[in-house]
């Protein structure tokens, strides 16, 4: 059974945000509430500092901290792909989840929109979701249960790794690769769109897939690794505007 997990090469980010826009489209998000957010920050007294950028999806963690509080086990780890989901027929909105979490990767729904002017009154619900864009999935491609589609109210959200993608991916499938042609439409979306091929996706638990080789040869670090959550997110540091900011740079344990 595998365990999915993502690889990021901070050498090669860019920090486009094209992974950004892509999560957005595939996964119906309100404007500025980003899955896939890149943070934009300096290092050093301005102005002779140096501008760098940090991206940051959820982290699927193995000890899931979120999962820990959810009163309801709204939140929960899916045995099938090690995902962290959340099952939006027993959220509560309740938002423990959003104060453990160590890596702020998740949004209440009912929140003030981050943007005006506020989308969701002018694609108003329909009775059944939150808000309802002409631009939105099939119908049939909604999976509460999972997290996937445009949510009801009073729910949190939050990567799901698209997860309607892979789980219809071949079994046994050590990488999910955009450049096989066989594999692009169960990868996920941020992973596809990446132009400098800065994100990789497979499975952890594969010694042979190429996620597993990238984070033993090149020492892949995960973000507040000391926190124990123990993120299936790696990334791989190097001297470009990509970087770890200094005060989180926690060693693979």
């Amino acid at each position: 059974m595998a365990k999915w997990g993502m690889v990021i090469d901070l050498d090669k980010c860019t920090g486009c945000t094209a992974c950004t826009t892509a999560c957005g489209m595939e996964n119906n998000r309100l404007p500025g509430e980003n899955w896939q957010d890149v943070l934009f920050y300096q290092e050093g007294e301005f102005p002779s500092g140096t501008m760098k950028w940090f991206p940051r999806p959820c982290m699927h963690c193995e000890n899931a901290s979120c999962v820990e509080v959810c009163p309801t086990r709204a939140t929960y780890k899916d045995p099938e792909g090690g995902l962290v989901l959340i099952d939006w027929n027993k959220c509560i909105g309740c938002k423990y989840c959003m104060i453990a979490c160590p890596y702020g990767v998740r949004f209440y729904t009912d929140e003030k929109a981050p943007i005006q002017p506020d989308v969701k009154q002018v694609f108003k619900g329909d009775g059944k979701r939150s808000w309802n864009p002409p631009w939105r999935a099939p119908e049939n491609r909604d999976d509460w249960k999972h997290g996937v589609g445009v949510q009801p109210n009073g729910v949190v959200s939050k990567c799901t790794f698209c997860y309607h993608r892979i789980t219809k991916a071949p079994k046994g499938t050590p990488d999910l690769d955009p450049n096989n042609p066989a594999l692009r439409e169960f990868t996920p979306a941020c992973v596809v769109t990446c132009a400098p091929t800065a994100r990789f996706f497979g499975d952890l638990d594969n010694p042979n897939s190429e996620v597993s080789k990238m984070i033993a040869n090149q020492r892949g670090v995960r973000l507040r690794d000391h926190t124990g959550n123990k993120p299936q997110v790696y990334y791989l540091t190097g001297g470009a505007g990509g970087a770890i900011p200094t005060d989180r740079r926690d060693k693979k344990s």
